[in-house]
């Protein structure tokens, strides 16, 4: 092998950099372990029964190997869309989730991301919106969730016009409600985890009760998170990548966090089916005191138990008082 002195900057794409239609597979894929569980679980509080319960998920599910939280599913989808994201500043929101079947411990989680619009800020900011359509598969190449994310990129020159100018018509703002009824699993004995649960269930939920939970959660190992699930944005691991001076914390962070309070409120949700939206609307850093409130929606029958909207609203507190941070709407399924 000849010597070269060449030398290849690795960091990921610049905002002129991308053009719609680019496709990013080549993220490792990650074998989800009881060890992934037991690390998410003691980063940010997951409180669902069916993944702490091997024998409760084994009567529900039917499977042996134990169910893992959707949260972790989706942190781990998203973690692994980011090589072409390692510069963002911040993501802004995320479109249409929907999880399209369930994962078990012993499942490998691959996924493709693709840019499907491009939008430069307004002159000044030297940044631009980069929508990506992002799909993650098992090792069975079976479709597991399916969404849309828009990071944040600067630009490599921040005083270049790129001419982007996407409207981004092509994310939907509204779920496909057939989709989603159609990933809820037919198998699971919604009727075993309502008898072996106790307290409220579907039948029980009243529409516009708002759960002010009071218990606050501090945001602490936050580049670990990022690490588990192959983040790669500098920002959660580097303060001199942030545009805020300080790591800012991962998104789905966040996002955990605000599901383990919202099943304070409702310690009977058996799984997060699907996102209608989240929007992140203020940074997150380590330390951040978070407090949800969260707010029931409509009611969607199904044959057992059902689907309820549900809407949570995270802030952080600083010691100068609450922020917002995060407006996340989501239908979780009930027995």
């Amino acid at each position: 092998m000849a010597a070269t002195d060449e030398r290849v900057l690795i960091g990921g794409p610049y905002f002129e950099d991308f053009e719609v239609g680019q496709v990013f597979d080549d993220a490792p894929g990650l074998t989800l372990t009881w060890g992934h569980a037991a690390l998410h679980q003691a980063l940010v509080g997951d409180r669902l029964r069916l993944p702490l319960d091997a024998e409760l998920s084994r009567e529900v599910t039917g499977r042996s190997e134990g169910l893992v939280h959707p949260n972790l599913v989706c942190d781990v989808a998203i973690g692994q869309s980011t090589g072409p994201t390692q510069r963002v500043r911040g993501n802004l929101f995320y479109r249409g989730l929907v999880l399209l079947r369930p994962v078990f411990c012993g499942d490998t989680l691959r996924t493709r991301t693709e840019v499907v619009g491009l939008k430069q800020n307004r002159a000044g900011t030297g940044t631009g919106l980069v929508a990506l359509r992002v799909r993650t598969e098992n090792q069975h190449e079976e479709p597991v969730i399916d969404f849309w994310r828009c990071p944040m990129i600067p630009l490599r020159d921040p005083d270049a016009e790129t001419a982007h100018a996407d409207r981004f018509e092509g994310i939907p703002q509204e779920l496909d409600m057939e989709e989603v009824e159609s990933a809820v699993p037919g198998d699971w004995r919604l009727d075993v985890f309502a008898k072996r649960a106790p307290g409220l269930h579907f039948a029980d939920l009243l529409p516009g009760t708002v759960y002010e939970i009071e218990g606050r959660d501090t945001v602490t190992a936050a580049p670990e998170l990022a690490r588990l699930t192959l983040n790669v944005a500098m920002t959660h691991t580097d303060a001199g990548a942030s545009a805020n001076g300080r790591r800012l914390v991962y998104g789905g962070h966040t996002i955990a966090v605000a599901a383990a309070q919202a099943t304070r409120a409702l310690p009977n949700l058996v799984t997060v089916v699907a996102w209608r939206r989240c929007d992140h609307t203020g940074p997150v850093f380590e330390g951040d005191v978070l407090s949800t409130e969260l707010t029931v929606g409509a009611a969607h029958p199904l044959d057992h138990g059902g689907l309820v909207d549900l809407r949570a609203i995270t802030t952080a507190d600083r010691g100068e008082g609450p922020e917002p941070v995060l407006d996340w709407s989501l239908l979780g399924l009930m027995a």
